[in-house]
């Protein structure tokens, strides 16, 4: 259950734009680049880029990976938080339950502790 009103506010924001849900539903099961995501939603570029932008801001997708191209230029991998959200108004109250993606926040949560081991 989301508790939270600005993170309640930001799904809501996100399920209401068509854009930003298909970026999520793109992200949901396996982390994609920027250039993947526009392939596969047909976004225009600004727009999805924005909407990534926000979408990580608002903590909705997270960056998987960051890799280097043979060019030697950076690009990021981006995962969707949540695998799904059950949105209900009841009693003049806003109901958010979501639930997490487990994969990408354990990924990130195994990368942060393996930081400081010297192997």
């Amino acid at each position: 259950m989301i508790l939270d009103s600005q993170k309640k506010k930001a799904i809501l924001t996100a399920l209401a734009d068509p854009e930003a849900v298909s970026i999520i539903n793109s992200t949901m099961n396996q982390s994609k680049s920027a250039s993947d995501i526009i392939r596969e939603t047909n976004l225009p570029h600004t727009t999805a880029y924005r909407k990534i932008k926000w979408l990580v801001d608002e903590k909705l997708l997270v960056v998987d990976r960051v890799l280097i191209n043979d060019e030697g230029k950076k690009y990021s991998l981006f995962h969707s938080i949540f695998r799904s959200i059950i949105v209900k108004y009841e009693n003049n109250t806003i109901l958010v339950d979501a639930e997490q993606n487990i994969e990408p926040l354990n990924r990130l949560t195994e990368r942060f502790f393996s930081l400081g081991q010297v192997d």
